[in-house]
């Protein structure tokens, strides 16, 4: 959605799509603005409570069926089991798409890895698709005024140009970008320290996974130290993305920086953040 300065300042509902990658500050902003009558929609939560939570679900039961008296209090439904899935604690899904490497250190084989990962990108394309039906209800059901659409860092990397479009058309795109070394080191950092879901390209994953072998003189994935494998794909993951972010951002958005955010305390800052966005892109 584009719009000049005076349509976006008559905008009555607001609906803001925040694109970028993990830690530059899209959940931050979201959390501030609930406290001023913003729906915060998170796609990783609807994806963990709509579209995956089956899948998760059976992923424990089967690790708990391996365990005698686990199987026989689960098989006469003495016990049941369900995710506890939170907006700020994404645990059940980062659990379940899991990180690929040796088994015996907590990874996830390539093959089973791979499966995740296909439904992992279904379910964040269901998510999204939602969206419009969300914003919907949001202002009918709930009475919110505004919307606030807290994407998965990997949206841009889903290859399924038609969300990006639906996205356009039913919101505002807000690009939050990390430019510098400094940022991009200390995005890196975050994600090691507060790990969220992450999302390959299949085709980067090839290419990722080969080079770690040959840096590490490994034959298979099985070998591989699935922690040392995330801590050493992220960066690349990060650059990767970076282009992705620009040619959706570009014709279909607006910019700010992770510095800009990260100045927002309140909704007075948010609404003039995104002025400031939409002046730089007026013709002069």
């Amino acid at each position: 959605m584009k719009l000049s300065l005076q349509e976006f300042l008559a905008w009555k509902n607001k609906s803001i799509t925040l694109l970028g990658m993990s830690g530059v500050g899209k959940t931050h902003l979201s959390k501030i603005m609930r406290r001023y009558n913003w729906f915060h929609y998170s796609g990783d939560y609807r994806i963990g409570t709509r579209y995956l939570d089956e899948a998760i679900l059976d992923s424990i039961k089967q690790e708990a069926m391996r365990v005698p008296f686990l199987k026989e209090l689960l098989r006469k439904d003495w016990i049941y089991i369900r995710n506890n899935i939170k907006v700020d604690d994404l645990g059940p899904v980062l659990s379940y798409v899991g990180k690929l490497g040796n088994p015996e250190l907590g990874g996830v084989p390539l093959e089973a890895f791979q499966q995740r990962q296909a439904q992992y990108r279904q379910a964040e394309i269901n998510a999204m698709r939602d969206v419009p039906e969300f914003i919907r209800k949001a202002r009918e059901i709930y009475g919110y005024q505004h919307f606030v659409n807290d994407v998965g860092g990997s949206l841009c990397d889903m290859e399924e140009p038609g969300v990006i479009d639906l996205l356009a058309e039913h919101s505002l795109i807000l690009y939050i970008q990390a430019t510098a070394t400094d940022e991009e080191a200390e995005l890196v950092r975050r994600a090691q320290d507060d790990p969220k879901p992450l999302y390959f390209r299949p085709a980067f994953l090839r290419q990722q996974v080969q080079a770690y072998l040959l840096e590490q003189g490994l034959r298979y994935t099985a070998q591989m130290d699935p922690d040392d494998f995330t801590r050493w794909v992220f960066p690349r993951l990060f650059r990767s993305r970076l282009p992705h972010y620009e040619a959706i951002a570009g014709p279909l958005g607006y910019t700010v920086t992770s510095l800009e955010v990260a100045q927002v305390r309140d909704e007075a800052d948010f609404l003039a953040l995104l002025e400031l966005a939409i002046s730089r892109k007026q013709p002069d």
